[in-house]
């Protein structure tokens, strides 16, 4: 179910990129929520997550701890790849309890983690 409200910034949620065109994101990965907009309440700026390491290590790729039950212990953020994103395409996080049973969550980067992709952003955008 698509959020109804513009999340903090530095929440990590999954973002639905279908619909887009290759090379853009093609398909749902994590996000971190580096902007809200201030004037459209439906649309937040998000950067990428990806748990695949880039091949070759760019000063606006960061690696950070993953937030994915399951996944890889680490992820990368594309922080190239910025994305202003209607809120219809982000959910939270699904996981399973102890009991298995699924539960919904947003996480949040801590500060360090949030500081350090804004900095990797303004790198790749040559600001």
């Amino acid at each position: 179910m698509p959020l109804l409200y513009q999340p903090k910034e530095g929440s990590v949620l999954i973002c639905d990129f279908r619909g887009y065109e290759v090379p853009e994101m093609v398909k749902i990965r994590p996000v971190v929520v580096i902007r809200k907009h201030r004037a459209n309440s439906l649309v937040v700026t998000v950067v990428p997550l990806s748990t695949t390491a880039p091949d070759h290590m760019l000063e606006h790729h960061l690696e950070l701890q993953s937030h994915l039950q399951g996944a890889s212990p680490v992820c990368w953020a594309k922080c190239d790849m910025v994305a202003t994103v209607s809120l219809s395409r982000l959910d939270r996080i699904k996981r399973r309890d102890r009991q298995g049973k699924r539960v919904y969550v947003i996480s949040q980067l801590d500060t360090d983690e949030f500081y350090a992709i804004k900095v990797a952003v303004r790198k790749a955008l040559g600001l």
